[in-house]
């Protein structure tokens, strides 16, 4: 980008860029979740092969995210990271051609999310620090995300045909150069970056949230692995399950335009255990009554309080739990524990649910996650956060 277009780009609205980002990231993130798949299989992988690579992501986001958190908090590089994640992504996807096999893919795979893990908490602490004054501004720049997901998945439909499906790395690699472009826009963050750091310090409200979102993020497990097989179970044919699946989208983001007036007129702790408890009813009506499209029709609607609310009100909830200079590690510890650990439990509980009893014991499963998660609340409304 030239310097004197990205001196005029910077000129735009703060919530206009931050919102360009997410946008932008989500359009990477809806292609890769929904055809990269695809695109392995295209290349002759086994179903296990392709799992074990889906799955490396999550591993990485275990412990990845809070190396590079420690880093953005003692230099001030939050930005920085971001726009390194961009180039890391945008090269991976450039040498995906050239990968031999399933060992080269996956050490590509498994070297770019380490490399590329806290480009999202970093983003959520750039926004919710310049955002600072008024939190409920987050809700409707977060929900450009959505749209980026929805538009990247609508879009896509063609990188099923097998024919043409092994020309998704180009599509992965423009796309991770928009982000680039629009990474270069985000405020630089950083304000409070430190030369040396002090222990995070993780008190009883933070154990709080941090077990609430593990259990919130391992009781979508089955949800993720396993909602389009349950389905076809049930006898609904693709148009429709890839219509819940969209509602779903749609609640979530109804539910990020809603922020400003959830976050004035509700505390917290009240966010989340409400959200907790939506999830622990959506699971059991996805459990034991999917048949029924009415009651998949609500649980669907209720992804806006399972993910929707839960991850504004816990995003927002880390800034709150952790000083200034802090924020950074804070926001990709929650990221490690939440979307790390929590998605590659979920998604081994859920596997052993679907082998053990079938779709039923699996979404069950996930409402006892959810209700774990629940009594994880009360120390949150204990703390006053």
């Amino acid at each position: 980008m030239p310097l004197s277009s990205l001196s005029l780009a910077h000129r735009l609205p703060l919530a206009c860029r931050l919102a360009l980002f997410y946008f932008a990231f989500f359009v990477y993130a809806g292609v890769y979740v929904a055809y990269f798949p695809a695109y392995l299989a295209a290349r002759g992988l086994g179903a296990a092969q392709i799992a074990w690579i889906v799955a490396l992501p999550a591993f990485a986001r275990v412990i990845a995210p809070t190396f590079w958190g420690a880093l953005a908090d003692r230099r001030g590089w939050q930005r920085g990271i971001v726009v390194f994640s961009c180039v890391v992504n945008a090269g991976c996807f450039a040498l995906m051609p050239h990968a031999a096999g399933f060992g080269a893919i996956a050490w590509l795979i498994a070297g770019t999310s380490a490399l590329a893990a806290a480009a999202l908490p970093l983003v959520e602490t750039i926004a919710l620090g310049a955002l600072a004054g008024s939190p409920g501004r987050y809700g409707p720049v977060r929900l450009w995300g959505s749209i980026g997901f929805i538009v990247a998945v609508a879009a896509g439909g063609a990188w099923l045909d097998p024919r043409v499906v092994r020309a998704l790395p180009a599509v992965m690699t423009v796309c991770a150069v928009a982000s680039l472009a629009a990474a270069l826009l985000l405020p630089p963050g950083g304000s409070h970056a430190a030369k040396k750091l002090a222990p995070l310090a993780i008190g009883r409200a933070a154990q709080a949230l941090l077990g609430a979102a593990f259990c919130m993020t391992a009781a979508h497990g089955a949800l993720y692995a396993f909602f389009t097989l349950h389905l076809q179970r049930e006898g609904y044919i693709g148009a429709a399950i890839g219509f819940y699946w969209t509602l779903g989208v749609l609640a979530e983001i109804a539910v990020f335009l809603c922020l400003p007036a959830l976050f004035r007129r509700f505390t917290l702790p009240a966010i989340l255990f409400a959200s907790l408890a939506c999830a622990v009813a959506r699971f059991l009506a996805i459990a034991w009554l999917a048949g029924q499209p009415a009651v998949l029709f609500g649980a669907q609607l209720l992804h806006g309080a399972t993910f929707g609310s839960f991850h504004a009100a816990s995003v927002a909830a880390v800034q709150r739990l952790f000083p200034a200079e802090a924020h950074a590690r804070g926001q990709t510890l929650f990221s490690s524990i939440c979307y790390g650990a929590g998605g590659a439990v979920g998604a081994l509980v859920a596997g052993w649910g679907w082998e053990t009893g079938g779709p039923g014991l699996a979404f069950t499963l996930s409402s006892l996650l959810a209700a774990a998660g629940l009594l994880l609340t009360y120390p949150l409304k204990r703390a006053g956060v």
